[in-house]
């Protein structure tokens, strides 16, 4: 999902690239059933298909491993570690963090409850303080999101009140603009 809305705000700047690595080829998937504003390719065809591209965004498994990680730290720009607010992916969060020490990433707060609850809030400020970079933007909750990946579209292009998650992924958008920017 992260990766799909990403690409979607980047091809608004660029040609833009989603490269799905996932197992489980869920940014394929969703190409298939609709219309993305970017091309969508898996891993073997990405060396052909990345030519020229001004934006390459990868989509790749949940939870890869650290060695992995640590590769794919070094040829990005920006790692997006997406992670949902609950006390059980803190501890694996605060892991990758020191997996990863210096590389050029941050936490993604996914799949945050509406309010009154407030696990996001508790869980970015418990991320902050264990010295993981975190995104300010946290990405809502909303059944929209299962809707736009069962029409092959991103959520910017769904009707009237189911678009409202895209100011969140629009903000997050933003903020990586300015991140790769000031680098």
């Amino acid at each position: 999902m992260t990766a799909v809305h990403v690409a979607t705000f980047l091809s608004d700047r660029g040609n833009t690239l989603l490269i799905d690595s996932d197992p489980n080829r869920t940014s394929q998937e969703w190409s298939r059933r609709g219309s993305l504003p970017f091309d969508v390719v898996n891993e073997k065809q990405s060396v052909r298909a990345s030519a020229g591209r001004d934006w390459i965004v990868l989509d790749t498994p949940a939870r890869p491993r650290s060695s992995d990680l640590k590769e794919l730290a070094e040829e990005a720009d920006l790692l997006i570690l997406p992670t949902i607010p609950d006390v059980i992916s803190v501890d694996p969060m605060i892991q990758t963090a020191v997996d990863l020490g210096d590389a050029p990433y941050r936490a993604l707060l996914t799949i945050v409850p509406p309010r009154p609850n407030t696990d996001g809030v508790t869980m970015h400020r418990e991320l902050k303080g264990n010295g993981v970079p975190v995104f300010e933007t946290m990405i809502r909750q909303t059944v929209a999101f299962k809707k736009a990946a069962l029409e092959g579209k991103p959520i910017r292009d769904l009707k009237g009140r189911d678009r409202l998650g895209w100011s969140d992924y629009h903000s997050l958008g933003k903020e990586i603009l300015e991140i790769l920017e000031n680098g």
